[in-house]
């Protein structure tokens, strides 16, 4: 080889080595920047706007409706029912066209040897012009891959119905959060002000005592002393604040509200206490038969089972059916266009090796689903049980609460008066008040856990806040759905359980 071929060589090979290499560029900034602009826009795109003050079903409504986890679980949903009628497709028959243009430089040509006296028989000759189009459509249908398809399809038909059970769940998490920030909102709405109101108190008689140290009256450690404690109440306020001030930025995110929107809530001063009336035993029944993830493994059950079925189809020989339509404008053909059909029995034979495995495979996965669902079971009613007994906590704790804050409520009055009439010094009614606030605060809170302990029943249940099917998706409709709902489980109403 020549040194201008070598070198030519070497340059191809090198060219053909860079041009394989992948690099790959970081997102420019700019890039970011646009894509961060269009998310802010899409987020809270297409949503109704408040038009008052927010109540608990409302803020339901509204996190079912605009919350982002539920959005992509509607369209996780969408998704699954597309891959259902995608995997109904491969049920149908191949069809295959070709069309093409063959050519050739030299002519097609052959001849022929006698066996018997390994003379040329016939001079060469072509049947076959140079330059020709072809084309073809063919048709094949094999049973066996319409069988295997078709369990295929309803395996896939299964997996969208278990994205509708995980959906199921994911309603059932985001109302149950949005019904623990909401009454800890409501708790901040009642609270903040007055927190805000009593610091700024503390502020100011902590400037007074610094003001009388410097200009040295009375007692230098008996003013320290007083200072410490006001600091320490300062800490003790500003650690309420801190545990209520993010309450409503929690919910906003819940709701997909913009988090610095500034919106009223709906506050219940009755502090109602929710009686179950519902049969426990009836809870029990409807948790196994109900809960997302049982149904997710019942499912998933008919999904392993359809898998033996595929692998015992397997076993099976095939049978094909095919017809088609060709065409060659081969100018010796006498016949340029024609059709051919044809049946045959294809049969893997490696299958039946093969087969036992797969079906003892697919069997071991039908045991493995069972006892799966039997330990979900287990963990299901172990969950009712301690939601029941968080209930019973949360009631006596609130009840307790709620004593603790009607006595700090009537010492902190008697103080009230007592420093009118200067029987006592501003720190005594500073620790009483915010004895007060702390009482109200623990409360408010436990109070909140209440009502989340008796929802927590229903949703370990498996009941569903919201019907099947709805007129419409308004948020209205949505809220109401949902407040009738919880009011027929709190009426103990069985038939509202289904």
């Amino acid at each position: 080889m020549s040194k201008a071929a070598k070198f030519f060589t070497i340059s191809m090979l090198a060219l053909a080595v860079t041009g394989c290499a992948v690099t790959s560029q970081p997102i420019d900034r700019s890039v970011s920047e646009q894509r961060a602009q269009r998310d802010l826009a899409t987020m809270f795109k297409d949503q109704e706007p408040l038009s008052g003050p927010l109540t608990l079903h409302d803020a339901m409504a509204r996190a079912v409706k605009y919350n982002l986890e539920a959005r992509l679980k509607v369209m996780e949903e969408a998704l699954a029912k597309r891959q259902v009628d995608l995997a109904s497709f491969d049920m149908l028959p191949r069809i295959a066209m070709e069309a093409g243009y063959a050519g050739r430089s030299n002519v097609s040509a052959s001849s022929s040897q006698s066996v018997l006296t390994n003379t040329q028989s016939l001079e060469p000759s072509t049947s076959q012009d140079r330059d020709r189009g072809v084309a073809d459509l063919t048709m094949v249908w094999n049973v066996l891959d319409f069988g295997v398809s078709y369990v295929s399809a309803k395996q896939q038909a299964d997996q969208r119905l278990i994205v509708q059970e995980r959906r199921r769940k994911v309603v059932h998490t985001i109302i149950q959060d949005v019904r623990s920030a909401y009454w800890r909102a409501v708790a901040a709405d009642r609270l903040l002000k007055q927190i805000d109101g009593l610091m700024a108190r503390v502020d100011d008689a902590r400037n007074n005592s610094e003001r009388m140290t410097q200009q040295r009256i009375g007692d230098p450690v008996q003013a320290l002393g007083y200072q410490r404690a006001l600091i320490e109440a300062t800490r003790q306020l500003e650690e309420q604040r801190r545990a209520l001030s993010l309450a409503k930025t929690e919910l906003a995110a819940l709701i997909n509200l913009p988090l610095n929107t500034d919106f009223t809530l709906v506050a219940d001063d009755s502090y109602q206490v929710p009686e179950l009336k519902v049969d426990f035993n009836r809870l029990e029944e409807e948790a196994l038969a109900s809960r997302p993830e049982l149904k997710e493994q019942d499912y998933q059950a008919r999904i392993s089972a359809a898998e033996t079925r595929k692998a015992m189809l397997r076993l099976l020989p095939g049978l094909e059916f095919s017809a088609g339509g060709h065409y060659d404008s081969n100018s010796f053909l006498v016949n340029q266009s024609w059709a051919d059909y044809g049946v045959k029995v294809t049969w893997n034979l490696f299958n039946v090796l093969s087969a036992p495995a797969a079906i003892d495979v697919a069997k071991a996965g039908e045991s493995v689903a069972a006892a799966r669902r039997q330990a979900i079971s287990m963990a299901i009613l172990a969950q009712l049980y301690v939601a029941r007994a968080n209930y019973n906590e949360a009631q006596r704790q609130f009840q307790t609460s709620q004593e603790l804050a009607s006595l700090d409520g009537q010492i902190a009055e008697q103080l009230r008066n007592r420093y009118s009439t200067q029987s006592i010094g501003e720190l005594d009614l500073i620790q009483g008040e915010l004895n007060t606030l702390q009482a109200q605060l623990k409360r408010d809170l436990s109070y909140a856990e209440l009502r989340n302990a008796y929802a927590q029943l229903f949703v370990s249940a498996g009941l569903d806040p919201l019907p099947a099917s709805l007129p419409d998706d308004q948020l209205a409709t949505i809220a109401s759905a949902l407040e009738t709902s919880e009011s027929r489980w709190a009426s103990g109403d069985v038939g509202a359980l289904k």
